[in-house]
């Protein structure tokens, strides 16, 4: 997939994953592109993990990035005690 590909691939995943969890992301572009990328890497794990394959650290296609992308930003917002609900 090439640099300019992960980032775009990135960059989607993370403005979804910000949208699909609740509440303000006061996160740049360069953020969600990182938040996108991250959660590109676990979608990839997750994916191999659950398809018995073992585990392979790699990136994942543009559904398990987004995906991936919701669980690290749910995680992010659980460790920072972000987003906290009344």
């Amino acid at each position: 997939m090439g640099i300019i590909g992960f980032i775009i691939v990135g960059l989607i995943a993370g403005f979804l994953a910000r949208a699909v969890v609740p509440g303000k992301d006061s996160m740049g572009i360069l953020a969600t592109i990182l938040l996108g990328m991250v959660g590109s890497f676990v979608g990839g794990l997750l994916g191999s993990l659950i398809s018995g394959d073992g585990i392979d650290f790699s990136a994942a296609g543009i559904i398990g990035s987004i995906i991936g992308a919701i669980i690290v930003l749910i995680a992010y917002n659980a460790i920072t005690g972000r987003k906290k609900h009344a």
